[in-house]
């Protein structure tokens, strides 16, 4: 039963249901309220009219034995002291009018010596409920009640009643429709919900169903089902499949990763142990300096796996700001023993927004890869072009060909394979520079230089607020 109910198209059919039951309910009341009124006002203008008839009668004197009376209807006339004067033929009881007595006492009629006629009040008449036998038969009425003095001077009330047995058969009728009707249009309401839910909902299940799958074997290719329709499930379908496309990736870009990275620790940690082992078993011949060598290596190659792990857990660059053209004058006179650097920088400031020691890392990245390549120059540029801050390193090197040059942001890719390790690096240096680029909000890109050989471009929005911007 839990189960059951626990369904999304189950609590949408009882969920539809109960509002639809709601608002009949509240319709059908109203309905009924509605007619009754109008039935009750409508008897009570019958019963009006009869009083008055009654009334005008009494009022022109006419004695009470003969007043027309209204057909098989209620009606009696009573004084100021409630005793009865007259009442209509078959009268037999009667109760909610003037008395409950239905039988004449001291009834004093106007006759040809009456004065004059008498006058009918011009008051709304007063409307009751109430009960009456007329020749053997009981129905419920509504009383009109009429004042009237008589041309004797008399003061007298006049009831007349309106049978309220057709108000009563037509709520009667509607009453017993709607209790019929209404229970077999909430089961039509529940039936079709539940129908139309669970033809809805049938691809979520196939969705459901395939994700479970994919779940239990592991297995990342699998799709789920994209139905043909162009409503929120299909949209819910693609969504999926498009991020297990984006989980496979990234699943196969970690393990490429994993062992890349294996593969790149294990050269310089066997080189190392290798050398300490000999340096243990025979002193003199141990390579101090090719040991340091492949500890720095190790060191940076650590260095920049962890800084790629934690770019891959989506760590944020920090919102300080960063004037590039300082940065790059600080690191350009910090190697002095490597190949010359020319600076090209305009007027500045050139702040941008993030992390000083990230964007460090970058500008050393692109200097090692250009000094590493160049023949005999390298040039770095900054300049402000459109909202953004770009900064060039350019060389005269080989260039990279235009089949390669978004493969070279590869991790782990070098296009110079054949050189030794250590003269190159592990192939991550650009890898890191793009992904920091792109956690700034910026762009990393390489194409031919002005000096002839490769030009990297890295593009970073200007900081909010910055001089310029």
């Amino acid at each position: 039963m839990r189960r059951l109910f626990g369904s999304v198209r189950a609590r949408a059919a009882l969920g539809a249901t109960a509002v639809v039951a709601v608002a009949l309910v509240a319709a059908g009341l109203a309905v009924l309220l509605v007619l009754r009124a109008n039935l009750i006002d409508q008897t009570d203008l019958q019963a009006e009219v009869g009083a008055q008839n009654v009334a005008s009668q009494v009022a022109l004197g006419r004695p009470y034995a003969d007043v027309e009376w209204p057909d098989d209807r209620p009606a009696q006339v009573v004084d100021e002291d409630r005793r009865v004067v007259a009442v209509s033929d078959d009268l037999e009881a009667i109760e909610g009018a003037g008395s409950s007595e239905v039988r004449v006492r001291d009834a004093r009629e106007g006759g040809d010596d009456d004065p004059g006629p008498g006058e009918v009040s011009d008051d709304e008449p007063r409307m009751s409920s109430g009960s009456a036998t007329v020749d053997g038969e009981r129905a419920d009425y509504r009383f009109a009640a009429v004042e009237v003095r008589t041309a004797r001077g008399q003061d007298v009330t006049v009831y007349a009643g309106a049978p309220l047995a057709a108000e009563q058969d037509a709520v009667n009728t509607v009453r017993e429709a709607m209790l019929i009707g209404l229970p077999a249009l909430l089961a039509v309401v529940g039936g079709v919900t539940w129908l139309v839910t669970r033809r809805a909902l049938r691809p979520v299940e196939g969705i459901r169903r395939e994700m479970a799958a994919i779940t239990a074997s592991e297995d990342l290719s699998r799709r789920v089902p994209e139905p043909d329709a162009h409503d929120e499930v299909a949209r819910l379908a693609v969504t999926t499949n498009e991020t297990l496309a984006a989980l496979e990736t990234s699943v196969e870009r970690q393990r490429r990763f994993v062992a890349d990275a294996s593969h790149e620790l294990r050269s310089p940690i066997a080189s190392l142990r290798t050398q300490l082992e000999v340096g243990a078993a025979h002193p003199e011949l141990l390579d101090v300096e090719g040991a340091v060598r492949d500890t720095v290596r190790l060191q940076a190659l650590a260095a920049d796996l962890l800084l790629l792990a934690r770019l891959d857990a989506g760590e944020r660059p920090g919102q300080g700001r960063v004037d590039l053209g300082a940065l790059v004058r600080e690191e350009v006179s910090q190697r002095t023993d490597r190949l010359p650097v020319t600076v090209a920088e305009g007027s500045g400031p050139y702040e941008v927004a993030g992390s000083r020691g990230q964007l460090a890392r970058v500008l050393g990245n692109l200097l090692d890869n250009a000094q590493r390549h160049a023949r005999g120059r390298v040039e770095v540029s900054v300049r402000r072009e459109r909202g953004a801050v770009v900064l060039g390193v350019a060389d005269d090197g080989a260039g990279v060909p235009a089949a390669e040059r978004e493969r070279i942001f590869e991790r782990f890719v070098r296009l110079d394979d054949a050189r030794s390790r250590d003269d190159g690096g592990a192939g991550l240096g650009l890898a890191i520079a793009r992904d920091v680029a792109r956690r700034h909000g910026g762009t990393l890109s390489v194409a031919r230089g002005p000096l002839g050989g490769a030009l990297f471009e890295l593009r970073l929005p200007v900081a909010a607020g910055a001089a310029g911007s």
